[in-house]
């Protein structure tokens, strides 16, 4: 290093020449270059990315180090660096934006450069950013390792608790709301009752098979591309370092973490991302329909199905006094599309890979981290501040299953389908109830009608049909 002119920066060297970097930065000339040339979105490369590199390098560090690669006190160093920026609030010293080569070589040499600097300094020597912090590493194992195990650490530490948050208030409600008969609807239409309970327990089930879908992507995203080196094949780095800094990786993070069976796959494709975010899709998707319902099921009050109250946080309208509005259903419905966009991007990123590497690996790390923040986020808001404080007007629900049409349907085993429709359109016409128009006709008596129109005994499906 060397001071410039101008007391607010230094220079530095890299195999291209001379940078000026601003003076007070951990970091050196190939960030700045990166800094200078991707001037794109604003928006930096996620922490999570960024912490899970630094446990990389740590772990890589402490294998150099046995291996005899680096010298046990450059190791020791580089982990004692790494330590630093793990326990603090360095964010600002990795400033590259997330849009920038698609082999993430520009994020791994900023984290290499900062661990250099703070290295050289705690050991009073020069600890090099590329022949000791990236010894038997390349940026196309190491970047692409450090996103699987964000994804993984996100995945379990923030999407799946909130997602099982949900699916409990909805088993709560499934319960709570067991006897409270409702109208069915299909094609937005009356159809037999079911329960409300039934309806939560359908929406509780969606969202376990969800966690089922993400967990089950889980071990093929916990399968590391690191100790291929620059294309698959390992150059430069000993056998034993893939195995060997991936077992002290998964002690430090208390994951199942596993090398790459064929380092050829793990760096050419990036199939496992594209999965996870597919199994987001199909989450976003299912939580899509909830948020419809509660909306559909809360509306009016008064001039909308009234079914549900769902929680009054805050005044929903500007103009229109003592409104209230499904906030949390409107906020989900758009975490819903974009997870939906992020997932197209990176279903054309990842089909976007060319021979031994795909250079699409940080738009896919950004855009799938944020939709695994966006759906914890979302999925936390609506089990509580929505699902577990909504209110069932069961009255209107009684009422409104009454009224259905649909219940001659239970009808047909003892008078047939045309004279059910028949009874049906009359009562219609007349605005009328079935149980009225059966008793006008003589068609069956009224006990008769009582049992066959017993809504509760028509939520559980299956009735015994009558001898003939």
């Amino acid at each position: 290093m060397e001071p410039s002119a101008a007391s607010e920066f230094r220079v530095e060297h890299d195999s291209l020449g001379q940078v000026r970097v601003p003076a007070a930065a951990l970091w050196q000339a190939q960030t700045q270059r990166a800094v200078e040339n991707f001037e794109i979105s604003g928006e930096r490369v996620h922490p999570e990315v960024i912490r899970s590199l630094l446990l990389v390098k740590r772990a890589a560090a402490q294998s150099n180090g046995q291996l005899g690669v680096v010298p046990a006190s450059v190791a020791d160093a580089i982990g004692r660096a790494c330590d630093q920026l793990l326990q603090g609030d360095l964010q600002q010293e990795f400033p590259v934006d997330v849009f920038q080569t698609g082999s993430g070589t520009s994020t791994n040499m900023n984290v290499n450069e900062v661990i250099s600097t703070l290295a050289s300094n705690d050991l009073g020597e020069r600890v090099h950013p590329n022949d000791h912090v990236n010894a038997s590493q390349s940026s196309n194992d190491v970047f692409p390792t450090a996103v699987h195990i964000a994804v993984l650490t996100r995945v379990e530490r923030t999407l799946i608790p909130s997602l099982q948050n949900l699916l409990n208030s909805l088993r709560l409600k499934e319960t709570e709301w067991a006897g409270v008969v409702k109208a069915g609807r299909t094609h937005l239409m009356d159809a037999v009752p079911v329960t409300l309970g039934q309806e939560f327990g359908g929406y509780a089930t969606a969202v376990s098979l969800g966690i089922d879908r993400i967990q089950a992507t889980q071990q093929r995203v916990s399968s590391l591309p690191l100790g291929g080196t620059a294309v698959g094949t390992g150059l430069n780095a000993p056998p034993e370092f893939a195995s060997l800094t991936v077992d002290k990786l998964s002690q430090d993070l208390g994951l199942s973490l596993h090398e790459a069976t064929d380092h050829f796959e793990a760096q050419g494709g990036q199939d496992s991302l594209v999965e996870c975010s597919g199994a987001c899709r199909v989450v976003a998707i299912s939580l899509n329909k909830i948020a419809s319902d509660l909306r559909w099921m809360s509306s009016g009050p008064a001039a909308g199905l009234g079914e549900l109250s769902l929680p009054a946080l805050q005044p929903g309208s500007s103009i229109m006094p003592a409104k209230v509005n499904p906030v949390i259903p409107e906020v989900l419905h758009q975490v819903v599309a974009q997870v939906i966009g992020n997932d197209a991007a990176i279903g054309f990123a990842g089909a976007s890979g060319n021979f031994e590497l795909n250079v699409m690996v940080p738009v896919m790390a950004r855009n799938l981290l944020e939709s695994i923040d966006l759906l914890s986020s979302a999925t936390l808001a609506l089990s509580e501040k929505c699902v577990r404080g909504s209110v069932a007007h069961e009255s209107v629900l009684l009422a409104n299953a009454e009224r259905s049409s649909a219940l001659v349907t239970a009808l047909v085993p003892l008078i047939g389908y045309e004279a059910a429709s028949r009874i049906a359109h009359t009562a219609q016409a007349k605005g009328s109830s079935i149980r009225e128009e059966l008793l006008d006709e003589g068609l069956l008596t009224p006990k008769q009608i009582e049992s066959a129109l017993d809504l509760m005994e028509m939520t559980k499906g299956r009735s015994e049909l009558p001898n003939h």
